[in-house]
């Protein structure tokens, strides 16, 4: 589904402009349930064409001063990547198999490709995503994909997470600062400061959370003992048991939440840390808790439903996290655009439609 642009859309001034979503659930849930269909009959090699189906759906219905924007990706092209790396990783394995002093060599191979299939994957995902028919494309190299990626997930969890804010300030100035439109730059510079602050609200929510259930099982400490003895009251079942599963699911929410919390304001921090062509500026400003409520509830209905509620879901997200994106456009907007579909031609006719490797964007 692609949007018209407004008669006036060209002569628009400068100023805040918002993103808005216009896909619905009940649209969008044919696509998904042919798609899961689909999926399945063909034992899994229809999810390639899926993607593609899903994709230009939501990317049609994400729309910018009354354009929407596009995805040009081929079910055919992202099989060939998935095909390539899934045979490479099958013989890997079976060298490592017949000599079995190469044991290691599967885990080998991934750790150095890893960076350039993640490199080639946003390269991919950039250049079969249009707007006003001109293509996004992503510059980054392998190296810095190491650093961002790899480099910065190991450090998070050696230092058991207090350097997560610097890995994410990696991630996002490697993506960010890599990212092209009608070869004009974007630049993405988030600082570590506000990153910290997101990090330690969440890392408060997650103390306080266990701090709370350590003092539950401090006071009720003797009576737990007593009923996890395997020698006194045996197949029997009490309310602490209850107690119990509930601190383990409560756990685990506690976790699911401060992880919300510290995604929903990274997003914050990165988008509004972005300009565009070096003056006009991005912004996000979805509401911590509101974007915790959405996802959690999201997952509740679609697993009481089976799954069916998760096209609902879908849009859902989608609607509230682009509704609370927008540009600050500096100057005349229908100028900026025309010089840049006028670059936009020969941009595009460098992109390879062959490159299928997709691994999210």
């Amino acid at each position: 589904m692609s949007l018209a642009g407004s008669p006036h859309s060209a002569g628009q001034a400068g100023g805040f402009h918002r993103i808005t979503f216009t896909g619905k659930a009940s649209e969008y849930f044919g696509i998904w349930i042919v798609n899961v269909l689909l999926t399945i009959i063909t034992l899994g090699i229809y999810s390639a064409w899926a993607k593609v189906r899903r994709n230009r759906y939501f990317y049609g219905n994400t729309v910018l001063l009354g354009r929407s924007f596009e995805y040009h990706a081929k079910g055919l092209q992202i099989l060939i990547g998935r095909l390539i790396v899934l045979g490479a990783f099958i013989a890997l394995n079976v060298i490592a198999t017949l000599v079995p002093v190469l044991v290691l060599l599967p885990t080998i191979v991934v750790l150095i490709a890893l960076p350039w299939l993640v490199a080639k994957g946003l390269r991919f995902s950039a250049r079969v995503t249009s707007y006003r028919n001109v293509r996004f494309d992503f510059v980054g190299g392998a190296g810095g994909a190491f650093k961002a990626f790899i480099l910065g997930s190991l450090l998070a969890v050696i230092t058991l997470g207090i350097l997560t804010p610097l890995a994410s300030r990696w991630v996002a100035r490697y993506v960010g600062s890599n990212l092209r439109y009608g070869g004009k730059a974007f630049d993405t510079d988030p600082g570590l400061g506000p990153l910290y602050k997101a990090w330690l609200l969440s890392a408060a929510i997650i103390v306080a959370g266990l701090l709370v259930v350590g003092a539950v099982v401090a006071v009720n400490f003797d009576t737990i003992a007593a009923m996890m003895d395997p020698a006194a009251g045996q197949g029997t079942f009490s309310v602490w048991h209850l107690v119990i599963l509930f601190a383990y699911v409560g756990i685990f929410v506690l976790f699911g939440v401060a992880g919300l919390f510290y995604r929903a304001a990274v997003r914050n921090i990165t988008w509004s840390a972005t300009t565009f062509d070096g003056q006009h500026r991005l912004l996000s400003d979805v509401s911590l808790t509101r974007y915790a409520w959405i996802a959690i509830s999201n997952v509740v209905v679609t697993l009481l439903t089976f799954g069916l509620m998760r096209p609902w879901a879908a849009v859902r997200m989608a609607r509230y996290t682009w509704e609370h994106t927008g540009i600050t456009f500096t100057g005349d907007v229908g100028e900026l655009f025309s010089k840049i579909e006028e670059q936009g031609s020969a941009v595009g006719s460098e992109f390879m439609d062959f490159e299928g490797f997709d691994f999210g964007f």
